[in-house]
């Protein structure tokens, strides 16, 4: 099934070609190894060729002026090869966040260069989380820890939520400290950044922002991992035309027919989770598309495995590289049991006295 219109299509086919080229397995092995944990150079072609990071920004602010449906394209089609990118961290999240506050004067300021290339990072959860702040601020100083920062490690701008609004840093302020932590996932970079009595910049915020910017950041989140779903999906129906057991491929057996197409079946469902929750915007689609989405791909990943073989754990192979995504994405932004009882709690009839 597919949601795009021409434009939509058009953008979908330039990002799958230039990833064809320049983001194939090999080329996702050697940017994980990289001091940023991604490919520069294909950064740079992704937003001066395809102006990615520009896509939602808009164009008073020297980007593009799309929808977050365009921003979907490109999270499905990085998804699918597991590309490294800032695009999550920064053209998303901090974008985002930025349009999201309201304060003009910052957008005017910060949101060219993040349109640019240039990385921003949102500093935003506590050590058991996202439902906690990280940092804490006193008038206009924070202090304390923001942990899982996506870009955290090389951005130049930091904003920061806390429980007394959004704060603009420096990322090479004085007291900042940052360091890149250990993760399940190879393709994904996840840093710890500290603050210790750092003067920070106060932003305009609303009152429902955090709200909003994780609705955003979980649909952008469930558009990657239809992506990864799709494409583990085609990688095992590929390998189950050519592995041959008793003079036939293992794709004939129809106990494996059925397995792969309860595999389609997740895959598309997914998907159109993912691509209601980008048409309405609201908060309680995009924890349906979080959940639903997590638990496909992370299904998906582990069929995958089993349908594979053996060899689909050795480090040579992708597939494993699919499965340690599933894990870690569906721990990002919140575990899926999370939200799981907010939707419970939310669907529950209140209590009379």
């Amino acid at each position: 099934m597919s949601f795009d219109n021409d434009e939509r299509a058009d953008l979908r086919a330039s990002v799958r070609d230039l990833l064809s080229k320049h983001s194939d397995s090999r080329a996702v092995r050697r940017a994980i190894t990289t001091e940023h944990g991604y490919d520069e150079s294909l950064w740079r072609r992704l937003c001066e060729q395809i102006g990615v990071a520009a896509l939602a920004i808009p164009e008073k602010y020297d980007g593009v002026g799309a929808s977050l449906l365009e921003v979907h394209v490109v999270q499905e089609e990085l998804g699918r090869t597991l590309t490294p990118s800032p695009m999550l961290g920064s053209a998303v999240l901090a974008g985002q966040t930025l349009l999201l506050s309201g304060d003009d004067d910052a957008c005017a300021r910060l949101l060219p260069d993040i349109a640019a290339g240039p990385q921003a990072a949102l500093c935003w959860a506590g050590p058991d989380g996202w439902s906690h702040f990280g940092v804490t601020a006193a008038g206009e100083t924070l202090s304390g820890t923001a942990h899982y920062v996506l870009s955290g490690d090389v951005a130049d701008l930091l904003l920061v939520l806390t429980d007394d609004g959004l704060f603009e840093v420096a990322a090479r302020a004085d007291g900042v400290t940052r360091r890149r932590v250990p993760a399940m996932d190879p393709t994904r970079t996840l840093s710890e950044v500290s603050f210790a009595d750092v003067t920070a910049r106060r932003l305009v915020s609303t009152p429902d922002l955090v709200e909003r910017i994780r609705a955003v950041a979980l649909i952008a989140l469930s558009a990657e991992q239809v992506g990864a779903a799709s494409a583990a999906l085609e990688q095992t129906v590929e390998y189950a035309k050519s592995r041959k057991q008793f003079g036939r491929a293992i794709g004939s057996f129809q106990a494996l027919k059925h397995r792969m197409a309860d595999m389609y079946a997740l895959v598309e469902t997914a998907r159109s989770m993912s691509y209601a929750a980008a048409l309405s915007g609201t908060y309680e689609d995009a924890v349906i598309a979080k959940v639903y989405c997590s638990e496909a791909l992370q299904s998906v990943a582990a069929e995958a495995i089993q349908l594979h073989g053996g060899i689909a754990i050795t480090w040579e192979h992708d597939t494993q590289l699919y499965f340690k995504r599933a894990h870690g994405s569906a721990q990002l932004f919140g575990q899926p049991r999370e939200y799981l009882h907010q939707l419970a709690q939310a669907a529950s009839p209140p209590v009379r006295g």
